[in-house]
């Protein structure tokens, strides 16, 4: 499984850590596991540090739209991605700008700086 997530209820946090090679299918199950667990507001967390991205253009534009779409729905928490190659960073931007709409996204090249970030909200907010 190329997407492996956590969710704290008690916190509000899901954590994902992407391994392997990462395709547009494995974000839409793990955004299916968010969504089915109510946990779109939650502080969230995605890793890319261990995975190959295999997202086309095309792929990212799909995200972007179900994003939006899903604001529409419910209210959705800040989201912090780890990319660390420049691969994953410039999708993960391009991702910011697709999905844009109103909740804090910031992209980091390391983890403990992402998690500091993302504690910065109050669980829920």
């Amino acid at each position: 499984m190329p997407v492996q997530w956590t969710i704290s209820k008690p916190h509000q946090l899901v954590i994902a850590v992407a391994r392997d090679e990462l395709r547009l299918a494995d974000v839409e199950e793990y955004l299916d596991g968010v969504t089915v667990a109510d946990a779109l507001p939650y502080r969230k967390i995605f890793d890319t540090t261990a995975a190959r991205m295999m997202l086309s253009d095309a792929d990212m534009m799909v995200l972007g739209a179900r994003i939006r779409a899903y604001q529409k729905m419910s209210k959705l928490g800040p989201l912090a991605i780890v990319a660390v190659t420049e691969r994953a960073y410039q999708q993960a931007r391009l991702f910011e700008v697709l999905a844009e709409g109103d909740r804090p996204v910031k992209i980091f090249r390391e983890l403990h700086l992402a998690r500091e970030w993302l504690d910065g909200f109050d669980s829920g907010s």
